[in-house]
């Protein structure tokens, strides 16, 4: 959003082609942000009302690129719009399709913890502001035409079909995003087995007032008294072939500690850390801040989760002191990484662009070029390229549409001069 709204309000023409319903990705799921815990719906939803209605912005949400050819200052385009089944120029947001529709579904948005309707927004401040219907087989719309019974604007479509549109850009910004890493792939830990071991994405959702429990941190309707976090849980691990550290995990297991502290001030909230990785501006401060209001940091890397009676037992050893030591919890809180969109290899070979060792797309440069591809005309930008937070994805989304906005003015002067 930041990259398109930077190069609509340089007089360009853009394209903001986004795979789900909705924009806003990650960041609109959490409850606060580091180091400063402001509202990100507060960030967020003033730049998806502008990208949507930006005259200079042609919007095409539940969208994907599916092939692109040509070189810089003359791509050409194909883009596959997935059908909806309802007409999207048409609704008005007015939840009527969603009240009638019986089938009840997993609410993604809310990871799981919460269901939705066949018929629905992913969101109450969704961009657009129109509803969808999922026809997963099985689990979705079974076409009973209720929604088309008390549709007043007559939107509903259900024999709607996905379409193939082109489009001829002088330049290509690519910020595709990341995926959470899954930690099923660490048994040892308990996730998926243990309904009180949960990801700190989780934790998110459980924090917001949106979110499935209203914002109250419940496990099993109860609020937890002994709450473990555990850092690096998919990150700077061999075992499962992620080397790289994912950037954002201290951080945001710090906030989320102070979460628990905020909500529940007689908790106790311990995290065990392998290092720390305070690095931005405004971060070691939040950090000593959380440590001052009472969480306990214990360096030392956690080897297995076991359940004794009602408690859990985390099990690890102290590198510091050189012993190993067991905490009693009542929620584990996993502080899984950052990797690439499941997307990711498809969209490279769709560009034909490079992915590196760690499966994000591979820049120029490193060091002086981290938002050019190795092809001309096309950039990167966020954690496509790479795990990073909040400030330095906007920073590279604003650097990407520099460059492309550069690029399409020179390649269109050299076409005058010609």
């Amino acid at each position: 959003m930041q990259a398109a709204l930077d190069v609509a309000n340089a007089g360009f023409q853009v394209v903001l082609v986004e795979k789900n319903p909705t924009l806003g990705g990650h960041m609109l799921q959490y409850s606060e942000v580091f180091p400063t815990l402001d509202c990100p719906q507060c960030i967020g939803t003033p730049k998806m009302v502008e990208s949507g209605s930006h005259p200079n912005i042609e919007l095409m949400t539940y969208s994907e690129v599916m092939e692109v050819t040509g070189e810089a200052g003359n791509f050409k385009v194909r883009i596959k719009k997935k059908p909806r089944y309802i007409d999207a120029s048409k609704c008005t947001g007015c939840g009527e399709c969603a009240r009638v529709c019986p089938v009840v579904m997993k609410n993604e948005w809310d990871l799981g913890k919460s269901e939705r309707k066949a018929t629905y927004i992913p969101f109450a401040q969704a961009v657009p502001a129109v509803y969808t219907i999922d026809k997963t087989e099985k689990t979705g719309c079974i076409e009973c035409f209720k929604c088309v019974e008390v549709c007043d604007a007559r939107a509903i479509r259900h024999k709607q079909k996905e379409t193939y549109e082109e489009r001829n850009v002088g330049a290509i910004i690519v910020a595709s995003g990341f995926d959470i890493f899954d930690a099923g792939l660490k048994p040892e830990l308990g996730y998926g087995v243990y309904p009180n071991v949960i990801t700190g994405f989780d934790m998110e959702r459980l924090d917001q007032a949106g979110g499935p429990t209203a914002g109250k941190i419940l496990i099993n309707g109860k609020e937890p008294k002994n709450v473990v976090f555990i850092q690096c849980v998919g990150s700077r691990d061999k075992t499962v072939n992620v080397e790289y550290c994912s950037r954002v995990c201290c951080m945001y297991t710090a906030k989320q500690a102070w979460y628990v502290k905020h909500k529940i001030p007689d908790a106790r909230v311990t995290v065990c850390y392998i290092d720390i990785r305070s690095y931005g501006k405004g971060y070691e401060e939040f950090l000593e801040r959380v440590q001052r209001e009472g969480v306990v940091y214990r360096r030392g890397v956690v080897s297995e989760i076991y359940k004794n009676g009602d408690k859990l037992v985390v099990k690890a050893e102290d590198t510091l002191m050189g012993e190993v030591y067991e905490e009693n919890a009542d929620l584990v809180v996993l502080a899984t990484g950052l990797r690439p969109a499941w997307t990711m290899s498809q969209l490279a070979k769709t560009l034909g662009l490079a992915v590196g060792e760690d499966g994000f797309f591979v820049e120029t440069n490193l060091k002086t070029g981290a938002v050019e591809s190795p092809i001309n005309g096309i950039y990167i930008a966020g954690c496509c390229q790479g795990p990073k937070d909040i400030p330095d994805s906007v920073a590279q989304g604003s650097a990407a549409a520099s460059m492309a906005c550069t690029l399409v003015t020179r390649l269109s002067r050299e076409a005058v001069l010609k």
